[in-house]
């Protein structure tokens, strides 16, 4: 079930929300350091790490799903956000480089269809990364947030559902070893906790993060989803394109998975 979107953005409008995205933007950091040139998509709630990629990428649009509801960004026109299902996401095949899953991969009813779809949207050889809460952290059992509900997941978990999707695994990491606790002095010394974590400590982190790349095999045919996807789309700016009605989407999920990788 998806966390509410006000719930979201109010966790991240406090201290350790703010903690959080710093800790989280210096991963992102690490594993994209370049992304120049690059055409970058994040779904789920990412509106504290998107403007993060800032003004070298080609592009940098939002997808928030339906089950969870979207808030604007960036809060200056022109808007970059859109409200979509997790399963048909309104972009053409291999639109993008990079796409980021953050608070989205824990709360989906369906699992494999929506990262069929990323798959599908992914460029030949464009990466995937995904944040979930680690099933062994202190976070994923702290209600408090957003990381303590929906589904967390171990490493090797997470590293099967990419193979079973079509992604190869090419990086894992880990973050969030501090507490999830509101106290300043817990939370001044969350540098400390990073580093000393990160060393000893990786299997017990609050999140675990996978680096994947997308796997093409040889295959003439496409599926009926993405044939009637690129049948009903229409330009938008640079090169961006959604349906042109919501009738023109699958209308159950056998349609997406159908022959879907």
């Amino acid at each position: 079930m998806w966390l509410d979107v006000s719930n979201l953005r109010q966790f991240y409008k406090n201290p350790l929300g703010k903690q959080v995205q710093r800790l989280l933007n210096r991963k992102f950091d690490e594993i994209w350091p370049n992304l120049t040139g690059q055409r970058i998509l994040v779904i789920g709630y990412g509106a504290p790490y998107v403007g993060r990629f800032g003004k070298s990428p080609e592009r940098a649009l939002l997808v928030m799903p339906a089950g969870q509801g979207a808030v604007q960004w960036p809060n200056e026109k022109p808007i970059r956000v859109t409200l979509s299902d997790e399963r048909h996401l309104p972009f053409p095949d291999n639109a993008f480089d990079r796409v980021l899953l953050i608070h989205a991969l824990e709360f989906t009813e369906h699992l494999r269809p929506m990262l069929r779809e990323t798959w599908r949207i992914v460029a030949d050889g464009g990466h995937l990364l995904i944040v979930v809460p680690n099933r062994r952290g202190i976070w994923a059992q702290t209600e408090g947030t957003p990381f303590g509900h929906g589904q967390p997941y171990s490493q090797s978990q997470l590293h099967k559902l990419l193979r079973d999707c079509l992604f190869l695994p090419i990086r894992s990491d880990a973050a969030l070893y501090s507490p999830p606790s509101k106290r300043r002095i817990i939370r001044r010394l969350s540098p400390a906790w990073e580093k000393i974590g990160h060393r000893w400590l990786r299997p017990f982190s609050g999140v675990v993060l996978m680096e994947a790349e997308k796997q093409v095999y040889a295959n003439a045919d496409q599926s009926a989803s993405t044939r009637m996807l690129q049948k009903n789309i229409r330009p938008l700016l640079g090169g961006i394109a959604y349906p042109t009605t919501d009738s023109a989407l699958p209308s159950n999920e056998a349609a997406v998975s159908k022959k879907t990788p």
